[in-house]
């Protein structure tokens, strides 16, 4: 991290940085869509079954669909289907590019199908692995929550091709729009189902959820002629393979760390996952927003840049898409920080949601918070390592990752005896440890990134939140005892306090000349225009 660049290579490198800032834009919105009803989907989970145990094993029970897609195809979605796909498109090949989405939906759906009878027979087998210090209640009702989880996996799959296919030809929309579908399907399952079947209903929502985020990108594949294609020797498919099979192994590594670290929390304490759970939804609220949304942009365009031996238009290009995330993720740590409490309060608290599970995910939160940054950084240097085709790079560095937590995890929730804070903790150890070796390596792989702005940007952003935070502790300090009690007095506090921050933030940036909030202000103007205008 380095000084401003230059006037002359920020020209250079305005219109991609404009090109990628408009697409997150894009993404950005359908993420923040997304995390409303993501947040809608946790309200309503809790305002109905609370935080307890059988909340716990549906976490569990969900946890099974999310690794087996991660492992077996959502890895591969950005780090070998994108940058393949990409080439097809950068060459207009329409032809080809509809026969190799035909082979990779007929192969992809055939297998999922079979990956799901093999696990509904493995389904106790499974809830042991996952939720090992669960009592006998629980361990059945996890096999059962399983069971009728397993079937969305063939929609996931179909899903995360069409995906791959729509972010390779940069269009954003429906892939954006996907997983607020996949949440509402949740959400109508514990609101109409759940009165019938009980906890079994959020099991049969993530179903319906996966059918319709599914439907939802499916129009965007128009213009592509699909149709079922039986063709396991085409060049397209080993070259996606050749570069997937290193992220396999980083990716294995990661889920049995994922399946320890459930394991071990369900030997504290029955609520554990479900607080680490709700923490870390709103933890991945930023994520998503800023980096998920950068990254996702910057993917296809630094795919098109890998030619030069200099690596002079990728460097600047990942370095416009590394400052716009720490413009936005510092002030999210910030603001976290500061009204998380407010706001598990609001969104959580209610029915038999209580005051108790509030302050566990509270704790939970403010542990989770010191790799939010890092985790933010982390998500486009990764992208970056993909549009090189490298994935080894990010298995051996994600191993060292899960390492981290191995070794800081158990031995700080059993040893020192902090319990599942511990775990959350070794979490934020992993992602800090990762972020830091991959950016070492990636000034190894691509040159120097100094000169191009970062260091003065994190520092510009860090006085700004700075003043944000303080203005949004003397907010609350001044507001709460003139909002009425109940729900809306809290929304309004939150609602009138988080104002005042943002906008102590943007006069910040106004007042350090901070160039990324002209670019994004500009991108919004002329997305809204365009709005307007249709």
């Amino acid at each position: 991290m380095a000084n401003n660049p230059s006037p002359a290579s920020t020209r250079r490198a305005g219109p991609v940085a404009r090109g990628v800032a408009a697409s997150a834009v894009i993404v950005a919105a359908g993420q923040l869509l997304s995390r409303v009803m993501g947040l809608l989907r946790v309200t309503s989970i809790a305002s109905v079954f609370g935080a307890g145990g059988q909340v716990s094993s549906f976490n569990v029970a969900s946890t099974v669909p999310t690794m087996v897609y991660d492992l077996l195809l959502g890895g591969m979605v950005s780090a070998a289907l994108v940058p393949v796909l990409s080439e097809y498109v950068g060459r207009g090949d329409i032809e080809e590019l509809s026969r190799v989405t035909s082979i990779l939906l007929t192969l992809g759906v055939a297998f999922f199908a079979g990956i799901v009878a093999i696990l509904e027979l493995a389904a106790p087998l499974l809830a042991i692995l996952l939720g090992g210090g669960f009592q006998p209640e629980l361990q059945r009702l996890t096999i059962s929550l399983i069971r009728i989880i397993l079937p969305s996996l063939i929609f996931f799959c179909a899903w995360g091709i069409a995906v791959a296919v729509l972010y390779a030809r940069q269009q954003f929309i429906f892939p954006a729009l996907a997983a607020a579908v996949f949440n509402l399907g949740v959400i109508l399952a514990t609101v109409f189902i759940a009165p019938h079947v009980g906890i079994a209903a959020l099991s049969m929502g993530v179903v319906l959820g996966a059918f319709l985020q599914l439907a939802i990108v499916v129009p965007g594949l128009r213009g592509l002629r699909l149709r079922p294609r039986f063709e396991p020797r085409h060049p397209a498919l080993r070259r996606i393979i050749l570069l997937y099979l290193p992220v396999i192994a980083s990716l294995v590594v990661s889920q049995l760390g994922i399946i320890i670290d459930r394991n071990l929390a369900s030997r504290t304490v029955d609520q554990a996952i479900a607080w680490m759970f709700n923490a870390t939804q709103l933890i991945q609220l930023p994520l998503g927003l800023v980096s998920v949304a950068i990254a996702t942009a910057t993917l296809p365009v630094l795919a098109r840049l890998t030619d030069d031996p200099q690596n002079v238009q990728f460097r600047r290009t990942l370095a416009g898409a590394l400052r716009l995330v720490l413009v936005l993720i510092v002030p999210a740590a910030v603001g976290l920080l500061v009204l998380a409490p407010e706001g598990v309060r609001l969104f959580l608290e209610r029915g038999v949601f209580t005051p108790f599970d509030t302050s566990h995910v509270t704790r939970a939160l403010l542990f989770y918070l010191p790799g939010l940054p890092f985790a933010a950084v982390d998500q486009p240097i990764v992208f970056a390592f993909y549009a090189r085709k490298d994935t080894v790079t990010p298995v051996l560095v994600g191993i060292a990752g899960v390492g981290a937590y191995l070794l800081v995890g158990p031995l700080l929730a059993f040893v020192f005896h902090i319990g599942f804070i511990g775990l959350v903790i070794a979490n934020s150890v992993q992602l800090t440890t990762h972020c830091i070796i991959m950016w070492v390596l990636l000034e190894r792989k691509v040159g120097s990134m100094a000169g191009l702005g970062l260091l003065t940007t994190v520092s510009k952003a860090m006085v700004a939140a700075g003043a944000m935070g303080l203005a949004a502790i003397a907010a609350l300090a001044i507001l709460r005892p003139l909002v009425p009690a109940g729900s809306l007095g809290q929304a309004t506090l939150l609602l009138l306090a988080g104002s005042v921050a943002v906008g102590i933030y943007v006069l910040g940036l106004i007042a350090l000349r901070v160039e990324e909030l002209t670019t994004l202000l500009n991108m919004i103007r002329s997305r809204l225009g365009r709005l307007a205008g249709a």
